[in-house]
């Protein structure tokens, strides 16, 4: 091929025009289906970019190994497609639909689960990977973290019962007693001791309250009769002074 003096080479076809990528959502993920399965079945519809099956919960996984069963098994999946029109039209065409249609197939009585995901990028599944792997990496610091910890405390507690027993062994040997320490632990209260504290307080106050209602109103009657013995004396006084000015 001849080049001019420019950078664009001559004789060459352009470029085909690449669409925008559209990702579609697998649901469900038959037992022994793989990657490869996937890319295989979807891909006579479109050209296919990246595939990622989730894989199941370890703690499922290890239940499986118990019971026998050696066989990885996913959850759930997302297809890239290079053109979102194409992985629109899979969802749309292939969703509740059989996804082999050979009889002999393993996956034949299985149906396609799909749903296309709008404006959803690769890049969102790659940070949404990312923080779960973050967070198990930080329950996992977390659980050895307190793994230590309890090991530690059993480990203080098996030395500190050696040196009683040695303590122990010691007074024995000497004829000294020996006094068991007390750690001073308080028990918890129960509900019902605590129920029990609330009615007795409640009873006390409420007899508190009638002392003091008692206590208010004999109050008031004998600052009555005061008033009243104070209106009497001022009354014969007056009586008795005008009496005096008479004589």
């Amino acid at each position: 091929m001849e080049q001019d003096s420019g950078d664009e080479i001559v004789g060459e076809k352009p470029a085909r025009k690449m669409g925008v990528p559209g990702v579609v959502y697998l649901g469900h993920i038959p037992p022994r289906m793989r990657p490869k399965h996937v890319r295989n079945m979807l891909g006579i519809h479109g050209e296919i970019g990246r595939v990622f099956l989730q894989a199941e919960d370890h703690s499922v996984r290890k239940k499986k190994k118990k019971a026998g069963c050696n066989a990885r098994s996913f959850t759930e999946g997302w297809v890239e497609f290079r053109d979102k029109r194409v992985a629109k039209n899979v969802a749309a065409s292939l969703h509740n639909t059989p996804m082999c249609a050979r009889k002999r197939s393993r996956f034949h009585d299985d149906l396609w689960n799909i749903k296309y995901l709008h404006r959803f990028k690769w890049t969102h599944l790659s940070e949404r990977l990312a923080y779960e792997k973050t967070v198990r990496q930080q329950r996992m610091r977390v659980e050895i973290s307190q793994a230590k910890r309890e090991t530690s405390f059993y480990l203080d507690n098996v030395e500190k019962s050696r040196d009683l027993a040695r303590l122990r062994e010691r007074k024995s040997r000497s004829g000294q007693p020996f006094q068991e320490p007390s750690w001073g632990f308080t028990q918890r209260q129960t509900e019902e001791e605590i129920q029990r504290g609330k009615q007795s307080r409640g009873q006390q106050g409420q007899a508190d309250k009638s002392q003091r209602r008692q206590l208010r109103k004999a109050m008031a009657k004998t600052q009555e009769i005061e008033k009243k013995s104070q209106s009497n004396v001022s009354l014969l006084a007056k009586i008795f002074n005008a009496r005096g000015k008479q004589d």
